[in-house]
């Protein structure tokens, strides 16, 4: 299983969202700025988001984005499903005489996602950001 740019991106745009929410919109502009990605492409992941009730958009000369739940009420799981679309294997349909193993390792990926929230995700990149900073 590979995941696309589309969940790569998706995933760094709400850790983005989700380390810079002080209460105020966070522009796409901005997020492409410091994510070094394309402000365009960033357009096309945050539709589907919004539309699936993970972020909320503000109007206005100072408008942009907002998380519109907790980080810790978001899962890697659902992100993923709403950018990439269902998490499979292998075609359900397929009879190949291991459907218990793909079944399993899809249910075991599955739950590891939904083990790891949004919150977990900027926690780790803190620390990794806190850990670089000590060693300089």
């Amino acid at each position: 299983m590979k995941i696309s740019t589309k969940g790569r991106y998706g995933l760094m745009l709400m850790v983005d969202l989700a380390m810079n929410d002080a209460g105020d919109p966070v522009s796409l502009k901005s997020i492409a700025a410091r994510q070094g990605l394309s402000e365009h492409y960033l357009e096309q992941l945050i539709s589907p988001l919004r539309n699936a009730g993970y972020v909320r958009s503000v109007r206005g000369a100072y408008g942009g984005y907002q998380l519109a739940k907790p980080p810790t009420d978001i899962s890697v799981r659902e992100l993923f499903v709403v950018l990439e679309g269902p998490i499979d294997f292998v075609d359900t349909d397929v009879d190949d005489g291991l459907a218990k193993l793909w079944s399993r390792m899809q249910t075991s990926l599955s739950d590891v996602l939904e083990s790891i929230s949004l919150a977990d995700l900027v926690q780790d990149r803190q620390s990794d950001a806190a850990g670089y900073m000590f060693y300089i």
